[in-house]
């Protein structure tokens, strides 16, 4: 019963949400896809469990998702999550944290082969990513480079990926000079789908998002990274790099679903449409918003747009 009433309530606010003002109408989320969630349940406490959020996202017109967890493969979990809600797609993938044996292609292999063939996305490392500041206080991470050069591991993990066409790669929380040499060594190694992740919050400037996209890269641009203080000033910034990259290399996409103390942060559909509504506000045109929400995510997973 209580999640029954959870979910009516849910269900209330996504319908008062859609009663948007006349300018942003043409918005909504009919086949849109967030290309990064987190959900329960976790190690860390989540805002949402994953059947809730599935059930409450197809509700709102949402074609799917991406299912992350920074320390466990989620490819189980889209394969259960399609059962439990279907007619929506679900998919799932694996980061190279600590937790899971940094770079493990083994770890790899097998998230891929988890039945139903959900298990698309392999993120190179992302809390743990190795950094000076790590460095100097000896804390553990995972290392992708070393002298300008990405390490063994790396490039066999990298080959491997090219020769599966339906998977994604992301840099994780790579340096911009890292991503671009994973995009340059992945596109030389026959890798097809190619994510930049959350690339403005990550030191990414316009010309390194250019290269990137001119090598066939999309470019992640996160909802997340805008709340608190000075979020005008971040969507703006967001909507001028929108512009300059040009919104056929991007896509737009959530990160939602932590609970930091002291938030009221929004569920992950509540706030994609946010973001549409948002950049719609900062002068991305309707059409722009779509392709980046739900054409150019369905063509990041290998899957035809919706007419």
């Amino acid at each position: 019963m209580m999640r029954a009433r959870k979910f009516a309530v849910w269900t209330m606010t996504a319908l008062a949400i859609t009663a948007l003002p006349a300018r942003a109408q043409e918005l909504n989320l009919r086949g849109a896809i967030d290309f990064h969630v987190h959900q329960g349940p976790d190690s860390v406490k989540r805002a949402i469990d994953a059947d809730d959020l599935a059930r409450l996202s197809k509700s709102m017109g949402m074609r799917g998702m991406v299912m992350k967890n920074h320390w466990q493969p989620t490819a189980l979990l889209a394969y259960l999550m399609r059962k439990q809600v279907p007619d929506f797609e679900i998919f799932g993938g694996i980061t190279q944290n600590i937790a899971l044996g940094g770079i493990n292609l083994e770890a790899v292999k097998r998230m891929v082969a988890t039945h139903g063939g959900y298990g698309r996305v392999i993120w190179l490392p992302t809390f743990d990513n190795d950094t000076p500041a790590k460095r100097a206080k000896n804390q553990p991470s995972v290392p992708i480079s070393k002298d300008g050069k990405l390490l063994p591991g790396v490039l066999e993990l990298i080959a491997w990926i090219g020769t599966q066409p339906g998977l994604v790669l992301e840099t994780g929380h790579a340096t911009p000079q890292e991503g671009l040499m994973i995009i340059r060594e992945a596109k030389a190694r026959g890798v097809k789908h190619i994510v930049v992740t959350h690339a403005p919050d990550l030191g990414w400037t316009v010309e390194q998002m250019r290269e990137a996209g001119a090598e066939g890269a999309y470019l992640e641009f996160v909802y997340h990274s805008t709340l608190g203080s000075g979020q005008a000033d971040k969507l703006k910034r967001y909507a001028d790099m929108i512009r300059a990259v040009g919104p056929g290399h991007c896509i737009m996409a959530t990160d939602l679903g932590d609970v930091p103390p002291g938030t009221n942060y929004p569920l992950e559909p509540h706030g994609f449409l946010q973001f549409m509504q948002a950049m719609h506000k900062e002068g991305i045109p309707a059409a722009d918003i779509n392709r980046m929400s739900k054409i150019n995510p369905a063509l990041a997973l290998g899957l035809d747009p919706l007419p």
